[in-house]
Protein backbone atom coordinates (compact mmCIF):
# COMPACT_ATOMS: atom_id res chain seq x y z
CA UNK A 1 0.00 0.00 0.00
CA UNK A 2 3.07 2.29 -0.01
CA UNK A 3 2.36 3.52 -3.55
CA UNK A 4 -1.29 4.20 -2.68
CA UNK A 5 -0.26 6.22 0.37
CA UNK A 6 2.24 8.26 -1.65
CA UNK A 7 -0.31 8.98 -4.36
CA UNK A 8 -2.79 10.29 -1.79
CA UNK A 9 -0.12 12.43 -0.14
CA UNK A 10 0.63 13.98 -3.52
CA UNK A 11 -2.95 14.59 -4.66
CA UNK A 12 -3.79 16.15 -1.29
CA UNK A 13 -0.67 18.35 -1.61
CA UNK A 14 0.99 17.08 1.53
CA UNK A 15 3.98 16.45 -0.72
CA UNK A 16 4.89 18.24 -3.93
CA UNK A 17 3.89 21.81 -4.74
CA UNK A 18 1.70 23.38 -2.02
CA UNK A 19 -1.32 25.53 -2.74
CA UNK A 20 -0.73 29.27 -2.95
CA UNK A 21 -3.69 30.04 -0.68
CA UNK A 22 -5.84 28.20 1.86
CA UNK A 23 -8.91 29.15 -0.18
CA UNK A 24 -7.44 27.25 -3.12
CA UNK A 25 -6.82 24.26 -0.83
CA UNK A 26 -10.44 24.17 0.39
CA UNK A 27 -11.77 24.56 -3.15
CA UNK A 28 -9.60 21.68 -4.39
CA UNK A 29 -10.56 19.33 -1.55
CA UNK A 30 -14.26 20.25 -1.83
CA UNK A 31 -14.87 20.30 1.92
CA UNK A 32 -12.50 19.96 4.88
CA UNK A 33 -13.79 18.47 8.13
CA UNK A 34 -13.52 21.20 10.76
CA UNK A 35 -15.26 20.53 14.05
CA UNK A 36 -11.88 21.28 15.64
CA UNK A 37 -11.33 24.76 14.25
CA UNK A 38 -7.67 24.94 15.27
CA UNK A 39 -6.88 21.51 13.88
CA UNK A 40 -8.62 22.24 10.59
CA UNK A 41 -6.58 25.41 10.19
CA UNK A 42 -3.40 23.37 10.59
CA UNK A 43 -4.72 20.88 8.00
CA UNK A 44 -4.88 23.76 5.52
CA UNK A 45 -1.60 25.21 6.74
CA UNK A 46 0.30 22.04 5.83
CA UNK A 47 -1.01 22.24 2.28
CA UNK A 48 -0.49 25.98 1.74
CA UNK A 49 2.70 27.88 1.06
CA UNK A 50 3.67 30.30 3.85
CA UNK A 51 0.42 29.85 5.81
CA UNK A 52 0.05 30.96 9.42
CA UNK A 53 -2.67 30.52 11.98
CA UNK A 54 -3.27 34.27 12.10
CA UNK A 55 -3.62 34.37 8.32
CA UNK A 56 -6.19 31.57 8.37
CA UNK A 57 -8.13 33.42 11.09
CA UNK A 58 -8.26 36.51 8.87
CA UNK A 59 -9.56 34.54 5.89
CA UNK A 60 -12.23 32.96 8.06
CA UNK A 61 -13.35 36.22 9.63
CA UNK A 62 -13.51 37.86 6.20
CA UNK A 63 -15.74 35.03 4.93
CA UNK A 64 -13.32 33.73 2.29
CA UNK A 65 -13.68 30.35 4.01
CA UNK A 66 -16.90 29.34 5.78
CA UNK A 67 -17.41 26.72 8.50
CA UNK A 68 -20.79 25.05 8.55
CA UNK A 69 -22.58 21.70 8.67
CA UNK A 70 -22.46 19.95 5.31
CA UNK A 71 -21.81 16.37 4.06
CA UNK A 72 -21.96 14.13 7.16
CA UNK A 73 -23.68 16.13 9.92
CA UNK A 74 -20.48 17.71 11.17
CA UNK A 75 -18.58 20.95 10.65
CA UNK A 76 -16.67 21.49 7.41
CA UNK A 77 -14.69 24.31 5.84
CA UNK A 78 -16.07 25.22 2.40
CA UNK A 79 -15.64 28.13 0.02
CA UNK A 80 -18.70 30.39 -0.39
CA UNK A 81 -19.20 29.65 -4.10
CA UNK A 82 -19.62 25.93 -3.41
CA UNK A 83 -21.88 26.05 -0.40
CA UNK A 84 -25.35 26.43 -1.91
CA UNK A 85 -24.96 23.51 -4.33
CA UNK A 86 -23.43 21.31 -1.61
CA UNK A 87 -26.29 22.01 0.77
CA UNK A 88 -28.95 21.34 -1.84
CA UNK A 89 -27.24 18.04 -2.62
CA UNK A 90 -26.49 16.75 0.88
CA UNK A 91 -28.83 18.69 3.19
CA UNK A 92 -32.07 16.72 2.64
CA UNK A 93 -30.41 13.37 3.38
CA UNK A 94 -28.74 14.74 6.52
CA UNK A 95 -32.04 16.19 7.70
CA UNK A 96 -33.73 12.84 7.14
CA UNK A 97 -31.10 11.08 9.22
CA UNK A 98 -31.78 13.43 12.14
CA UNK A 99 -35.54 12.82 12.27
CA UNK A 100 -35.45 10.36 15.19
CA UNK A 101 -33.24 12.63 17.26
CA UNK A 102 -35.51 15.57 16.53
CA UNK A 103 -38.50 13.64 17.79
CA UNK A 104 -36.62 13.04 21.05
CA UNK A 105 -35.90 16.78 21.28
CA UNK A 106 -39.53 17.66 20.43
CA UNK A 107 -38.46 19.52 17.30
CA UNK A 108 -41.16 19.11 14.69
CA UNK A 109 -41.13 20.73 11.25
CA UNK A 110 -43.23 23.77 12.27
CA UNK A 111 -40.89 24.46 15.20
CA UNK A 112 -37.83 24.17 12.96
CA UNK A 113 -39.43 26.56 10.46
CA UNK A 114 -40.31 29.05 13.21
CA UNK A 115 -36.75 28.89 14.53
CA UNK A 116 -35.38 29.60 11.06
CA UNK A 117 -37.64 32.62 10.77
CA UNK A 118 -36.54 33.85 14.22
CA UNK A 119 -32.88 33.53 13.25
CA UNK A 120 -33.54 35.34 9.99
CA UNK A 121 -35.22 38.26 11.78
CA UNK A 122 -32.51 38.49 14.45
CA UNK A 123 -29.69 38.54 11.89
CA UNK A 124 -31.26 41.09 9.53
CA UNK A 125 -29.05 44.05 8.71
CA UNK A 126 -25.83 41.97 8.35
CA UNK A 127 -25.69 41.21 12.06
CA UNK A 128 -23.39 38.49 13.42
CA UNK A 129 -24.66 36.80 16.60
CA UNK A 130 -23.10 34.32 19.01
CA UNK A 131 -24.73 31.04 20.02
CA UNK A 132 -26.08 32.59 23.23
CA UNK A 133 -27.58 35.47 21.25
CA UNK A 134 -29.15 33.06 18.77
CA UNK A 135 -30.64 31.19 21.73
CA UNK A 136 -32.07 34.44 23.04
CA UNK A 137 -33.71 35.02 19.65
CA UNK A 138 -35.52 31.70 20.06
CA UNK A 139 -36.61 32.47 23.62
CA UNK A 140 -38.08 35.75 22.41
CA UNK A 141 -40.52 33.88 20.14
CA UNK A 142 -41.36 31.16 22.66
CA UNK A 143 -39.03 28.38 21.45
CA UNK A 144 -36.99 26.65 24.15
CA UNK A 145 -33.24 26.63 23.36
CA UNK A 146 -32.29 24.32 26.25
CA UNK A 147 -30.05 21.26 26.03
CA UNK A 148 -29.37 20.10 22.48
CA UNK A 149 -32.35 21.92 21.01
CA UNK A 150 -30.39 25.06 20.12
CA UNK A 151 -27.49 23.23 18.41
CA UNK A 152 -29.93 21.18 16.36
CA UNK A 153 -32.02 24.18 15.38
CA UNK A 154 -28.85 25.99 14.29
CA UNK A 155 -27.78 22.90 12.34
CA UNK A 156 -31.16 22.79 10.56
CA UNK A 157 -30.91 26.49 9.74
CA UNK A 158 -27.48 25.86 8.23
CA UNK A 159 -28.67 22.85 6.21
CA UNK A 160 -31.68 24.85 4.99
CA UNK A 161 -29.45 27.69 3.78
CA UNK A 162 -30.79 30.23 6.26
CA UNK A 163 -27.59 30.91 8.22
CA UNK A 164 -23.88 30.18 7.97
CA UNK A 165 -20.71 31.13 9.81
CA UNK A 166 -19.86 34.73 10.60
CA UNK A 167 -16.63 36.29 11.91
CA UNK A 168 -15.36 35.25 15.32
CA UNK A 169 -16.04 37.56 18.23
CA UNK A 170 -13.04 37.01 20.45
CA UNK A 171 -12.98 33.24 20.90
CA UNK A 172 -16.69 32.85 20.16
CA UNK A 173 -18.10 31.83 16.80
CA UNK A 174 -20.99 33.72 15.26
CA UNK A 175 -23.69 33.14 12.66
CA UNK A 176 -24.82 35.42 9.85
CA UNK A 177 -27.51 35.15 7.22
CA UNK A 178 -26.50 32.84 4.39
CA UNK A 179 -27.19 35.55 1.81
CA UNK A 180 -24.78 37.90 3.57
CA UNK A 181 -21.90 35.43 3.24
CA UNK A 182 -22.45 33.21 0.19
CA UNK A 183 -24.05 33.47 -3.28
CA UNK A 184 -26.97 31.33 -4.38
CA UNK A 185 -26.39 28.90 -7.24
CA UNK A 186 -27.98 30.01 -10.50
CA UNK A 187 -29.54 26.59 -11.03
CA UNK A 188 -29.47 23.13 -9.54
CA UNK A 189 -29.61 19.70 -11.13
CA UNK A 190 -29.17 16.96 -8.55
CA UNK A 191 -27.57 14.41 -10.86
CA UNK A 192 -25.11 16.97 -12.21
CA UNK A 193 -24.25 18.15 -8.71
CA UNK A 194 -23.58 14.56 -7.61
CA UNK A 195 -21.39 13.98 -10.66
CA UNK A 196 -19.44 17.14 -9.94
CA UNK A 197 -18.86 16.15 -6.31
CA UNK A 198 -17.72 12.67 -7.40
CA UNK A 199 -15.31 14.25 -9.87
CA UNK A 200 -13.87 16.62 -7.30
CA UNK A 201 -13.52 13.97 -4.62
CA UNK A 202 -11.62 11.43 -6.68
CA UNK A 203 -9.47 14.12 -8.28
CA UNK A 204 -8.45 15.50 -4.87
CA UNK A 205 -8.52 12.34 -2.72
CA UNK A 206 -7.90 9.46 -5.11
CA UNK A 207 -7.05 6.73 -5.56
CA UNK A 208 -10.11 5.86 -3.49
CA UNK A 209 -12.94 3.36 -3.55
CA UNK A 210 -16.64 3.96 -4.07
CA UNK A 211 -17.26 3.18 -0.38
CA UNK A 212 -14.80 5.91 0.56
CA UNK A 213 -16.75 8.48 -1.42
CA UNK A 214 -20.12 7.42 0.00
CA UNK A 215 -18.68 7.70 3.53
CA UNK A 216 -17.17 11.13 2.85
CA UNK A 217 -20.15 12.60 1.01
CA UNK A 218 -23.09 10.94 2.75
CA UNK A 219 -24.69 10.17 -0.64
CA UNK A 220 -26.20 6.77 -1.33
CA UNK A 221 -24.20 4.09 -3.13
CA UNK A 222 -26.63 4.26 -6.07
CA UNK A 223 -26.28 8.02 -6.40
CA UNK A 224 -22.51 7.70 -6.07
CA UNK A 225 -22.33 5.08 -8.84
CA UNK A 226 -24.46 7.30 -11.08
CA UNK A 227 -22.09 10.19 -10.30
CA UNK A 228 -19.11 8.10 -11.39
CA UNK A 229 -20.85 7.42 -14.71
CA UNK A 230 -21.46 11.14 -15.23
CA UNK A 231 -17.86 12.01 -14.33
CA UNK A 232 -16.31 9.07 -16.20
CA UNK A 233 -14.57 11.21 -18.82
CA UNK A 234 -12.54 12.94 -16.08
CA UNK A 235 -11.75 9.82 -14.05
CA UNK A 236 -9.61 6.72 -14.36
CA UNK A 237 -9.60 3.54 -12.30
CA UNK A 238 -7.46 0.54 -11.55
CA UNK A 239 -7.62 -2.58 -9.45
CA UNK A 240 -5.31 -2.63 -6.42
CA UNK A 241 -5.20 -5.77 -4.25
CA UNK A 242 -8.52 -6.90 -5.70
CA UNK A 243 -10.32 -3.59 -5.06
CA UNK A 244 -11.41 -0.96 -7.60
CA UNK A 245 -9.91 2.52 -7.03
CA UNK A 246 -10.85 5.74 -8.83
CA UNK A 247 -8.75 8.86 -9.35
CA UNK A 248 -8.46 11.90 -11.58
CA UNK A 249 -7.61 11.11 -15.21
CA UNK A 250 -4.05 12.16 -15.99
CA UNK A 251 -3.00 12.27 -12.33
CA UNK A 252 0.76 12.01 -12.03
CA UNK A 253 2.27 9.06 -10.22
CA UNK A 254 3.83 9.97 -6.89
CA UNK A 255 7.20 8.59 -5.78
CA UNK A 256 6.91 5.07 -4.39
CA UNK A 257 8.57 6.12 -1.14
CA UNK A 258 8.56 9.58 0.41
CA UNK A 259 10.14 9.63 3.85
CA UNK A 260 8.82 13.07 4.72
CA UNK A 261 7.02 13.26 8.05
CA UNK A 262 3.82 15.13 8.88
CA UNK A 263 2.03 16.01 12.09
CA UNK A 264 -1.56 15.72 10.95
CA UNK A 265 -4.36 17.26 13.04
CA UNK A 266 -7.37 15.32 14.21
CA UNK A 267 -9.81 14.53 11.41
CA UNK A 268 -7.35 15.43 8.67
CA UNK A 269 -8.68 14.66 5.19
CA UNK A 270 -5.79 12.24 4.63
CA UNK A 271 -7.46 9.90 7.14
CA UNK A 272 -11.07 10.93 7.76
CA UNK A 273 -12.01 11.09 4.06
CA UNK A 274 -11.79 7.30 3.63
CA UNK A 275 -13.82 4.47 5.05
CA UNK A 276 -10.93 2.09 4.33
CA UNK A 277 -7.91 3.65 6.06
CA UNK A 278 -5.62 0.63 5.78
CA UNK A 279 -3.32 2.36 3.28
CA UNK A 280 -2.22 4.76 6.02
CA UNK A 281 -1.34 2.03 8.53
CA UNK A 282 2.19 0.78 9.05
CA UNK A 283 2.42 -3.02 8.63
CA UNK A 284 4.20 -3.37 11.99
CA UNK A 285 1.70 -1.28 13.94
CA UNK A 286 -1.97 -2.34 13.87
CA UNK A 287 -4.78 0.15 14.25
CA UNK A 288 -5.38 -0.62 17.93
CA UNK A 289 -1.83 0.12 19.03
CA UNK A 290 -2.00 3.92 19.14
CA UNK A 291 -1.08 5.53 22.43
CA UNK A 292 -3.39 6.92 25.08
CA UNK A 293 -3.35 10.21 23.14
CA UNK A 294 -6.20 8.90 21.01
CA UNK A 295 -7.12 7.03 17.81
CA UNK A 296 -6.26 7.14 14.13
CA UNK A 297 -8.50 10.22 13.85
CA UNK A 298 -6.57 12.05 16.59
CA UNK A 299 -3.42 14.10 15.96
CA UNK A 300 -1.14 11.58 14.26
CA UNK A 301 2.48 11.41 13.19
CA UNK A 302 2.98 10.26 9.60
CA UNK A 303 6.25 9.01 8.15
CA UNK A 304 6.23 7.85 4.55
CA UNK A 305 2.44 8.21 4.53
CA UNK A 306 1.97 5.76 7.42
CA UNK A 307 0.75 6.44 10.95
CA UNK A 308 3.74 6.10 13.27
CA UNK A 309 2.49 7.77 16.42
CA UNK A 310 0.48 10.62 17.90
CA UNK A 311 1.26 14.17 18.98
CA UNK A 312 -0.18 17.06 20.91
CA UNK A 313 0.47 20.76 21.18
CA UNK A 314 1.06 22.72 24.34
CA UNK A 315 2.63 25.96 25.46
CA UNK A 316 5.60 26.44 27.74
CA UNK A 317 6.88 29.87 28.73
CA UNK A 318 4.81 31.41 25.95
CA UNK A 319 6.20 29.15 23.24
CA UNK A 320 4.60 26.33 21.31
CA UNK A 321 5.74 22.90 22.45
CA UNK A 322 5.06 19.71 20.50
CA UNK A 323 4.96 16.39 22.37
CA UNK A 324 5.27 13.23 20.27
CA UNK A 325 4.48 9.62 21.23
CA UNK A 326 5.83 7.09 18.72
CA UNK A 327 4.78 3.57 17.79
CA UNK A 328 8.14 1.82 17.64
CA UNK A 329 11.48 3.06 16.37
CA UNK A 330 12.02 5.42 13.45
CA UNK A 331 14.98 5.50 11.13
CA UNK A 332 17.37 8.46 11.55
CA UNK A 333 15.88 10.02 8.39
CA UNK A 334 12.35 9.61 9.72
CA UNK A 335 13.35 11.16 13.06
CA UNK A 336 14.78 14.16 11.24
CA UNK A 337 11.51 14.39 9.32
CA UNK A 338 9.47 14.41 12.52
CA UNK A 339 11.73 17.12 13.97
CA UNK A 340 11.21 19.25 10.84
CA UNK A 341 7.45 18.66 10.97
CA UNK A 342 7.38 19.81 14.61
CA UNK A 343 9.31 22.97 13.71
CA UNK A 344 6.86 23.63 10.89
CA UNK A 345 3.91 23.28 13.30
CA UNK A 346 5.60 25.65 15.73
CA UNK A 347 6.06 28.27 12.99
CA UNK A 348 2.42 27.96 11.96
CA UNK A 349 0.96 28.35 15.43
CA UNK A 350 3.58 30.86 16.60
CA UNK A 351 5.49 32.65 13.82
CA UNK A 352 8.04 33.78 16.41
CA UNK A 353 9.04 30.17 17.13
Amino acid sequence: MTDLAARRLAVQRLIGDPFESAVEAVRWLGAVQAQDYGGAKWALGQRTRGASEAGLDRLFDEGAILRTHVLRPTWHFVVPDDLDRLLRLTGPRIRGGLAARHRQLELDLPTIARAGAAFEAALAGRKALTRAEMGAALTAVGIRPDGQRLPHLLLCAELDGVVTSGPRRGKQFTWMLFDDRAPRAAGFDRAEAAGDLVRRYFRSHGPAQLQDFTWWSGLTAAESRAGIELAAADLASEEIDGKRYWFGAGAERAPKADRRAHLLPNYDEYLVAYRDRSAALHPDHPLGSLSSFGSILSNVVLAGGHVRGTWRKGFRRGKVEIEVSLLGDLTPAERRGVDEAAKSAGRFFDPGT
